[in-house]
């Protein structure tokens, strides 16, 4: 298989789809890597690590979606790269459709087949490919939280682990699968005091055994949740449902009891985001205010630290893409359920349930299309 790896030109968006590592692994396997010129560069690969692992160097994006079997990429497919992309080749990537229905037209109408990293799944019923940068966005959330909170970036001012004599930074984190688990990590790290919220009473017992006496837990409801809206400096939304939209957790009516200047940071903004004002963002303009209350809502928080989420996503993403370029996509999802999860889009068909709901267009089972 031809193997393509074109650069992201998602604004700041510095990761690449393939290290060196996972480009040299498919050369061993016997396919053929082509790189776009450059594509590494924003995470310290040079285009001669690429070379010395046996890649060849190619010009232009439109070159290599011309050419290769399977386009594999970080970010979901911009307006102009949709555009290039073909009846039968593959699209092995984030896309995160549910609140996207131009892409979602889009991939449709070119007759791709389309695996998302973020509906790939595991024997644990976990999310193997979302993880890794779900860590990392889970990390970055208190960092950047606290730099909106910062009253020369409109926050409130409030330092996170306060100062003999003053107390800490009060941090709500909604959501305590594995964003909101680093998110709260890190910022008790900091000093902070933090409550997660979470629905899960097993994940609750989990996280009280883990860290009982790092970050506070409880269980969400709607009063409990108002209850510490109006105690907290940041929030941070952590709240995922496979696939499918995020539910708006905090509406634009709660900022009455909000502090003014407080921070929100919305990880769920590749799905739409867990708060009713939030809008998607860039590092170049990261924050907006609204009522007085601070909005962070990065759709790529991962992409700050490039290298790192780079190769922590190539790790992951190294075994399915292996599969899929040794086995051809339909032997590959016949003989994993759970890469067969990641099967969104083929021939002009969506594929999954949870995004045909969020859209209101049909689905057809993807275990059809196997068997």
């Amino acid at each position: 298989m031809k193997i393509g790896c074109p650069t992201e030109i998602k604004p700041q968006e510095f990761r690449v789809g393939l290290t060196p590592n996972a480009a040299q692994e498919a050369v061993l396997h016997g396919h053929d890597v082509i790189v776009q010129k450059g594509a590494g560069i924003g995470a310290g690969f040079a285009d001669d690590d690429y070379v010395a692992a046996g890649a060849v160097i190619i010009d232009t994006a439109e070159e290599i979606f011309a050419s290769a079997d399977m386009i594999v990429k970080v970010k979901e497919p911009q307006a102009a790269e949709r555009k290039m992309l073909r009846e039968g080749q593959l699209l092995f990537t984030y896309l995160h459709l549910a609140p996207d229905p131009e892409q979602t037209k889009d991939l449709l109408a070119s007759g791709c087949t389309a695996i998302a990293y973020e509906t790939v799944t595991d024997a644990r019923g976990g999310l193997p490919l979302l993880a890794p940068m779900s860590e990392v966005a889970g990390r970055l959330a208190p960092q950047v939280g606290s730099w909106t909170l910062q009253k020369a970036n409109g926050g409130r001012g409030v330092l996170m682990g306060g100062v003999p004599g003053v107390g800490p930074a009060r941090v709500l984190v909604i959501g305590g699968g594995v964003v909101g688990t680093h998110a709260a990590r890190i910022a008790a790290g900091m000093g902070a005091e933090v409550t997660v919220l979470d629905r899960s009473l097993d994940r609750l017992r989990y996280l009280d055994d883990v860290f009982g006496g790092v970050f506070r837990t409880g269980y969400s409801s709607a009063g409990l949740l108002a209850e510490h809206l109006s105690q907290a400096d940041m929030v941070i939304g952590a709240v995922l449902v496979p696939g499918a939209a995020a539910p708006k957790l905090v509406k634009r009516a709660d900022f009455a009891t909000i502090k003014p200047g407080a921070a929100l940071v919305d990880v769920a903004i590749d799905q739409g985001g867990c708060f009713e004002t939030s809008k998607a963002t860039t590092h170049a303009d990261p924050v907006y205010e609204v009522d007085g209350i601070m909005h962070y809502c990065v759709a790529n928080m991962p992409g700050a630290v490039a290298r790192t989420s780079t190769i922590a996503l190539g790790n992951a993403t190294m075994p399915f893409m292996l599969a899929l370029a040794d086995k051809g996509w339909k032997k590959a999802c016949a003989d994993d359920r759970h890469l067969l999860n990641g099967l969104n889009v083929h021939a002009g068909q969506l594929t999954y349930a949870a995004v045909g709901e969020a859209l209101g267009i049909e689905t057809v089972s993807p275990a059809s299309l196997v068997s």
